[in-house]
């Protein structure tokens, strides 16, 4: 059978319209795959990253964290956390990228002084009933020495948020019994209570600066 030329313009268009379509959909598949192989790529480097983070416990047997303000100018008193909670994550053997996060409940700090502690409880002071906990998580840590580093980090405290930067000792390494690596470290700062809420009394009474201080031995998990 007699095609016309107008159906011969007709069916070469035709096929030339599927070969240019089977070419757009080659290559938009191409483009897909390399989009698929890129995004696996990204999730194994993530992976990757995170299965050379090494994760460490505090071993609450050897850890103190306390703090100090001083009193009418004259004397210090020091309190005692009780209960606290810490962990570092870090890929590097000297700790230089370390994140440490802390967790420190309110309801059981001590001054050796029971109407002292107990009035720590209350609205003015910590307000415990709303906020039970103080959180330190770092956010970043530069060098400062042999073995010692700048801390920086947001501390939250009755519900307020500040930077706080402290002094980062590394006090030693070795190994528990069973073999798991061990780290010791220090940290000390200064914080202003005021900036916190915490009293409304006159620094000639209460020092505005309080001391914190903490140690403690961690545990590779």
């Amino acid at each position: 059978m007699l095609i016309s030329h107008k159906g011969f313009v007709y069916t070469l268009n035709v096929i030339t319209f599927v070969k240019y379509s089977l070419f757009v959909y080659s290559i938009n598949q191409k483009k897909q795959f390399k989009m698929k192989k890129i995004t696996l790529l990204a999730f194994a480097l993530l992976a990757s990253v995170s299965s050379f983070a090494q994760k460490w416990s505090l071993d609450k047997a050897h850890a103190k964290m306390t703090f100090t303000v001083t009193h009418l100018l004259m004397s210090e008193v020091d309190g005692v956390f009780k209960s606290f909670d810490a962990t570092i994550t870090s890929s590097k053997e000297d700790f230089s990228d370390a994140v440490f996060d802390l967790t420190a409940d309110l309801k059981q700090v001590t001054t050796n002084q029971e109407m002292r502690d107990g009035h720590l409880q209350k609205a003015d002071m910590f307000d415990t009933e709303k906020f039970p906990t103080m959180t330190f998580k770092s956010t970043g840590i530069t060098a400062a020495g042999p073995k010692k580093y700048k801390l920086t980090g947001n501390l939250t405290l009755k519900g307020v948020t500040k930077p706080v930067t402290l002094d980062l000792t590394l006090v030693g390494t070795g190994a528990a019994r069973d073999g798991k690596k061990l780290v010791g470290f220090k940290a000390t700062g200064t914080v202003k209570r005021t900036d916190f809420g915490v009293g409304a009394m006159p620094s000639a009474v209460v020092s505005e600066e309080v001391e914190l201080r903490a140690s403690g031995e961690f545990k590779a998990n």
